[in-house]
């Protein structure tokens, strides 16, 4: 029987007047019992998403800080860490990477922690770990994360092009695999150009991390056998010409997400805790170089130990409210429609969530607890 998970949630729109959000995120981890996942002298990672440089909605660092502060409290030793990117850009090795942290302000003269990049200089330092679900036997998790004593993962709560919504269980997939291993998620994934639509500019060409398009007859033809379906032809094509094949790719792509999360938290289930921030629920991830018009008003920080609970919860959350008119979330906008299927309606992020429960990582079943 699964048993139900507890949420803890930071209500936005019953913080009292006056009232700091930094002392809150301080009451959340002492209410939530986060400090009960850490030991004294644990080397605890703090898993973020630092922004693609162009971003602005990335979890603000000063949030951040608040945690880190409070880990210290504990007794244990925090630092900062995300690892390199699949498809190129401004986090594809760990100078570039850290530069661009530096730039979104999660220096040490903000976060009062040290910031890591975990998988190496080029995502080359991954420890393999055995997990023998049904897609995928082994995963490979960057090192720093796979050696840390315990993780706190926080995450901003946002849609995705592909998993429709991206919160913990995203982060611990894809935040925590090596480019190698953000490859095992999306190669299921076969992205595939509209002739008719195609202009031939080349920029697919120009971005391609892996050499995968050529431009012939004034067409963009992709070699399925060098892509690595990292999705940035998708996002860039400014004719909107290069699509995924949804209907063959969507299940195995968030099975395999799972999957990694999984083996991601293996080793450290009672040694991991989860925050969700659910403001600026933009419709893309903070991997794009930019930052659309939120889909919901702002809405509050989760807390919880079971990534699929904290998930479950923000995407209720998210779906209670009304959705903005003029955005990106083109239908669904009443208070209980689904409005991550309302913003990418090929994706289907129920699946993320049943398959994690089925897997074992965590339930969906949960309680949800105000804190004032």
């Amino acid at each position: 029987m699964i048993m139900s998970s507890k949420v803890w949630f930071l209500d936005f729109k019953k913080k009292a007047r006056y009232t700091s959000i930094n002392d809150l995120i301080r009451k959340l981890f002492e209410v939530s019992g986060t400090a009960g996942v850490l030991d004294e002298g644990d080397l605890t990672a703090i898993k973020v998403h630092f922004g693609e440089k162009g971003c602005t909605t990335y979890t603000n660092p000063v949030y951040v800080r608040q945690i880190a502060d409070m880990i210290k409290s504990a007794g244990a030793k925090p630092f900062l860490t995300d690892t390199n990117t699949l498809y190129s850009g401004s986090r594809k090795n760990a100078v570039d990477h850290i530069m661009t942290a530096l730039e979104h302000g999660f220096g040490y003269e903000v976060t009062g922690v040290p910031l890591i990049i975990s998988d190496g200089l080029k995502s080359g330092i991954s420890t393999d770990v055995e997990i023998n679900c049904k897609n995928l036997k082994s995963v490979r998790i960057a090192e720093g994360i796979a050696s840390a004593d315990s993780m706190i993962v926080t995450s901003h709560f946002k849609g995705h092009i592909i998993a429709g919504f991206g919160g913990a269980i995203k982060n611990l997939a894809m935040g925590c695999a090596t480019a190698e291993g953000k490859r095992d998620q999306h190669r299921v994934l076969q992205p595939v150009t509209d002739r008719e639509l195609c202009t031939g500019c080349g920029l697919c060409a120009e971005i391609c991390p892996e050499n995968a398009v050529t431009i012939a007859d004034e067409k963009a033809i992709i070699n399925e056998d060098l892509c690595a379906s990292c999705g940035e032809c998708v996002s860039h094509c400014p004719a909107d010409a290069i699509s995924f094949i949804w209907e063959s790719g969507i299940y195995p792509f968030n099975e395999r997400l799972v999957e990694y999360a999984y083996g991601a938290a293996l080793g450290k289930r009672d040694k991991s805790f989860y925050f969700n921030f659910i403001v600026n629920v933009t419709p893309d991830c903070d991997c794009a170089p930019w930052s659309e018009h939120p889909i919901v008003p702002d809405i509050g920080i989760l807390a919880s130990a079971d990534p699929v609970a904290i998930d479950t919860a923000s995407r209720d959350l998210v779906n209670a409210e009304r959705g903005f008119p003029g955005t990106l979330l083109k239908k669904n906008h009443e208070p209980g429609e689904d409005k991550f299927g309302g913003t990418w309606e090929y994706t289907d992020s129920d699946r993320q969530l049943e398959y994690a429960e089925e897997i074992g990582l965590g339930s969906m079943d949960y309680e949800l607890i105000t804190v004032e």
